[in-house]
């Protein structure tokens, strides 16, 4: 019987251990935390979008997002839902293509993956720090609280630095470059962003429907819609969760991230002319201010109106047709520099990591090491929002609990 060491109780972590144990090997799982699954816990809100059912490379980054092309075929989402069914979980997919645990809570996903674990026999080492992780002849050694223990066969499934109030650390890479594996530069991803303006911070609690337009060195690269929510910091919301990846990116290449926000993406910008027109000549002598209010978040107002210089308290029968195009100019292309992000500890995942070139896309086994195996967040591979870092660590964990248990 193969022995197993599991380095992290994540989602890939479990499902690597209850796969392999299900082969028949004999699995533990090393977990530092008190308990296993915690970011699964606090994942969706406390809801866990578990898996999206239309997942493709498309929605993946990193130095080679064709690395999650075979995982992703090797675990669909019919096959997922199969495995869930076998460890009592029940699904609820939705038309957008996220899915959730039936009862729309997180706690049903770990007490389901736990029950599942327990039932085939994995050994659980909770609030255990692994220390070091070296290959004698063909055995591992696995070091964790100055206890040495030999293992057939090692997977670091540990995540990213994203969270570290929830025990994420940088172990993994640690390890990973103790065997010569090299690390992506990390950074955080679904993230939300500091911005170079006075702004903000007087708006914070501001949330309203935004199109948000992400300009790198003077280049568009991409337009989403959503929530936006303005604080202390900067801005948040799901739309600037959205593009925080390629912002992230960009600024760790020391690249110039501006961001556009048109703040009434429903319109175009000559029916929000003719709109303003509209209301301005019904209410001639009512204030700008006053007016603006039943567009925008009267929070917002005061300071939208310094940045267009004009007056909050002067009456719209007063406004020019040049001072309306300004104001559409501005409601539709209110332009901030991003000058940094909240950080790992406000981050949902990390981007970067354990070098996929390096890594068997069909094994998840070191390219340098054999018995190595690597899986989930620890790889530089970095999913969309929506549920997709689950799905690789789901199908990454799966692929290798296979192969480890073989």
């Amino acid at each position: 019987m193969k022995k197993i060491a599991i380095i992290g109780g994540g989602a890939s972590g479990m499902m690597a251990a209850i796969v392999a144990a299900r082969e028949g090997a004999d699995v533990t799982i090393y977990e530092h935390n008190n308990s296993v699954g915690k970011k699964i816990l606090a994942s969706g809100n406390g809801r866990c979008n578990i898996i999206n059912t239309t997942a493709s490379v498309t929605d993946y980054a990193g130095k080679s997002p064709d690395f999650v092309t075979y995982a992703l075929q090797q675990l669909p989402f019919s096959a997922f839902e199969t495995f869930c069914h076998s460890i009592g979980l029940l699904l609820d997919s939705k038309d957008d293509g996220r899915c959730y645990p039936l009862s729309n809570e997180a706690k049903a996903v770990l007490i389901a993956f736990k029950s599942a674990v327990s039932e085939v026999g994995i050994k659980i080492f909770t609030e255990k720090k692994v220390t070091s992780i070296t290959k004698e002849k063909e055995a591992f050694i696995v070091v964790c609280d100055g206890e040495k223990k030999s293992y057939d066969k090692v997977l670091i499934a540990t995540g990213s630095e994203a969270a570290p109030q929830l025990g994420a650390t940088g172990d993994g890479y640690s390890f990973a470059k103790s065997f010569g594996h090299t690390i992506i530069p990390t950074y955080p991803s679904l993230v939300q962003l500091h911005l170079n303006s006075k702004h903000p911070p007087k708006m914070a609690g501001v949330k309203t429907f935004a199109e948000v337009t992400l300009t790198i060195d003077t280049k568009s690269v991409t337009k989403v819609q959503g929530d936006i929510l303005f604080a202390s910091y900067g801005i948040s919301g799901l739309a600037i969760l959205d593009i925080s990846q390629r912002a992230s990116y960009a600024l760790m290449q020391k690249q110039r991230v501006t961001i556009e926000i048109n703040l009434l993406p429903r319109f175009d910008s000559q029916s929000l002319s003719d709109t303003l027109k509209r209301l301005f000549t019904s209410v001639p002598n009512h204030t700008l201010e006053a007016v603006l209010s039943t567009l925008l978040p009267t929070k917002s107002l005061p300071y939208l109106l310094e940045e267009a210089r004009m007056e909050r308290d002067k009456v719209v029968s007063k406004i020019s047709v040049q001072e309306i195009q300004k104001l559409v100019r501005l409601f539709q292309s209110w332009q901030f520099e991003v000058t940094d992000t909240h950080g790992f500890k406000h981050a949902e995942v990390s981007g970067g990591g354990v070098a996929t070139a390096q890594i068997n896309n069909k094994t998840m086994e070191s390219n340098l090491v054999k018995g190595l195996y690597f899986s989930g967040e620890v790889l530089d591979i970095v999913g969309r929002r929506g549920g997709y870092n689950f799905n690789f660590a789901w199908a990454s964990g799966m692929i290798v609990g296979k192969e480890m248990g073989r």
